[in-house]
């Protein structure tokens, strides 16, 4: 990192962390990068703009989402020469961010866009604040004027180093041809270790366009940036002392045990030791619904159950959650009898919202391991914990207060029977996209997931129009798997253009439009809590004949499959339909009801205890001492 750049406050965070093995040496600040090829380039004069490409290349880039543009027209230059490197071109620089984002969340791999600089770069930052807040594995790549007519307000100038800083891990701005390598690598593996994020690198025209001496691998020095891996020992130790003693535990899953792909060692925990499991909407999938030790997703449109064990939990197992106030409500009220174990690779995270009884700073991969060897030592010292009564409590309320949904009485389809009906007839081998809002929730509650990486969604930020360009970098990321976008008619009218890039470069997605003719989640609110006052949320996209646009017509303009449904009876023959054709994306307009409505909730701003499961019903539980 340039001695002369601030250092952004989530690199400052993981600098707070106590020393532990990592993949730099003790002895030194240089890191010997991972995901590289191992290829040793010897020196060779090149331009920046060629250094770009060709340090992409060595990290093992395969596919970039970008819009070209003056400032950083010299680096699409080298592109027609590369066959290592698939761009695809999109048609808004916000639909490239969410490419990548939706690439990453599929591969597991950084994911990568270009942008050119002013509006092309900030057009990126509502990506790159999505990928922030999702923590997701992120390389955007933005020309700037040259270095000369930086601070000049030259034509199409913007800071987007300064714009960006609060909202990625890291923003670099290059000057210097012969920094440009070095510069790659560092933002590829600060994207990719520790913590994930999004890492900015912008480049003056100037340097993409002189000469500089091209090697590989280069130094890369990150003074200070020592993820931890290993959890203290001592506190693996006592964490497994609490769960040993604990009568009413719970798995508390977040996105983080997503992003370190500890599925498998997930499972082996959970079934030792018997304690039920909940899934945030960053995590739906990292442990199967279909197990029985499953709850389900918990806080403000959460399951009963998952709720109910949160808030009766004497001890909380926090993997990778950050207690996000969507899953705590009002926080002093959020599960006030347990103790918190809470692991988690950003040490910033741990007593940010909770106070952690037992912290532990480090990877999920080595300390859920780590833990669950630690528990069956403290098992064989002592019985397992009986938790008989507590299952008991959560079967009965499982049973008695099961995730379900009525059907509309208007004429119009119902969307949690379109969602339940696309994961039945598709299964968990596809992966599913959402948008934001009402879509999202029936999406995480109705789909069956089975599997990591089946559920890509923008949970932190929220960001409306994630799903189309989202749903399209998956799909070029896993090419062989069906890839859902179910989208709400709000969010498609804000990102459909990218449908032109899936047919022109052959990257047969399918979009289901959840259209309710309305801004279904603010419409819901206004129902609940503004007297059923509906300002500005009406869409005229499906419930007469106005039909702005007619999406069907809208989808077959842009060379895509388009099909409608309006009745319930007809969505199976619709799905199989559109499960039939794969030559080109396909786009159900699905016409459903406009009073549907998503439950549970608790509403904002209060505690769980005051969950409802359908307008003014609260469900009953007794409350543990």
């Amino acid at each position: 990192m340039s001695k002369d750049q601030p250092i952004s406050p989530a690199v400052m965070a993981q600098r707070r962390a106590p020393s532990a093995p990592t993949s730099q040496s003790a002895d030194s600040d240089t890191v010997r990068l991972t995901g590289t090829a191992a290829e040793v380039v010897a020196p060779e004069e090149m331009t920046g703009s060629q250094a770009i490409i060709r340090s992409l290349e060595l990290l093992g880039v395969t596919d970039v989402f970008g819009l070209p543009g003056g400032a950083i027209l010299p680096t699409y230059d080298p592109l027609l020469d590369t066959e290592k490197i698939n761009h695809i071109l999109v048609r808004h620089e916000q639909g490239s961010g969410h490419a990548a984002e939706g690439y990453a969340l599929a591969s597991g791999r950084v994911g990568v866009c270009i942008a050119t600089s002013g509006p092309g770069a900030t057009n990126l930052v509502t990506a790159l604040a999505d990928a922030n807040m999702d923590s997701i594995p992120m390389l955007a790549i933005t020309g700037q004027v040259a270095s000369s007519a930086i601070g000049t307000d030259a034509f199409q100038e913007a800071d987007i180093v300064g714009m960006t800083m609060p909202v990625t891990k890291h923003s670099y701005l290059v000057t210097d041809a012969q920094d440009i390598p070095r510069v790659l690598a560092e933002a590829y593996h600060l994207a990719s270790t520790g913590r994930p994020g999004p890492v900015l690198v912008d480049v003056a025209k100037d340097a993409q366009q002189a000469t500089m001496t091209f090697s590989w691998p280069p130094e890369v020095e990150l003074a200070g940036y020592r993820p931890v891996t290993r959890g203290h020992s001592k506190q693996i130790r006592e964490a497994a002392r609490l769960i040993a003693a604990a009568r009413r535990p719970v798995l508390y899953t977040g996105g983080g045990a997503m992003r370190a792909d500890v599925a498998a060692e997930l499972l082996e925990l959970a079934e030792l030791t018997g304690a039920p499991v909940v899934t945030t909407l960053t995590a739906r999938g990292v442990f199967p619904d279909s197990h029985r030790q499953n709850l389900g997703m918990p806080g403000m449109h959460g399951t009963v159950p998952a709720v109910y064990a949160l808030q009766q939990a004497d001890l909380l197992i926090t993997l990778g959650a950050r207690f996000d106030d969507r899953v705590t409500g009002q926080l002093d009220t959020f599960a006030p009898h347990a103790k918190v174990i809470h692991a988690d690779i950003d040490p910033a995270e741990i007593s940010k919202n909770r106070v952690a009884d037992v912290p532990i700073v480090g990877d999920l991969k080595y300390v859920v391991p780590d833990l669950t060897q630690a528990v069956r030592q403290e098992f064989q010292d002592r019985e397992a914990p009986e938790l008989s009564t507590w299952w008991e409590a959560l079967e009965s309320l499982r049973e008695t207060y099961p995730l379900g949904y009525t059907r509309t009485d208007d004429g119009h389809g119902s969307p949690q029977y379109v969602v339940e009906r696309i994961s039945a007839l598709t299964g968990p081998e596809a992966v599913y996209v959402s948008g934001v809002g009402q879509h999202q929730m029936w999406s995480a509650q109705f789909v069956a997931y089975e599997r990591p990486r089946q559920w890509l969604n923008s949970s932190g930020l929220g960001t409306m129009g994630f799903a189309v360009p989202a749903a399209m970098g998956a799909k070029v990321a896993q090419p062989d798997r069906v890839v859902w976008a179910i989208d709400g008619d709000g969010c498609f009218q804000m990102t459909n253009q990218e449908l032109a890039t899936c047919v022109i470069n052959n990257i047969p997605i399918k979009v289901a439009v959840i259209n309710n003719s309305s801004l279904g989640m603010v419409r819901q609110w206004q129902t609940l809590f503004y007297d059923g006052r509906y300002s500005n949320t009406e869409l005229d996209t499906g419930h007469d004949s106005r039909r702005v646009p007619d999406f069907v017509k809208l989808a077959e303009a842009y060379g895509c499959a388009a099909l409608r449904c309006e009745k319930d009876e007809d969505v199976d023959a619709t799905i199989e339909r559109a499960l039939e054709i794969n030559d080109r994306p396909v786009v159900i307009d699905f016409v459903v009801s406009a009073n549907a409505m998503v439950w549970p909730m608790v509403p904002s701003g209060v505690s769980n205890d005051q969950i409802q499961i359908a307008r003014n019903m609260t469900p009953e539980w007794k409350t543990e001492d």
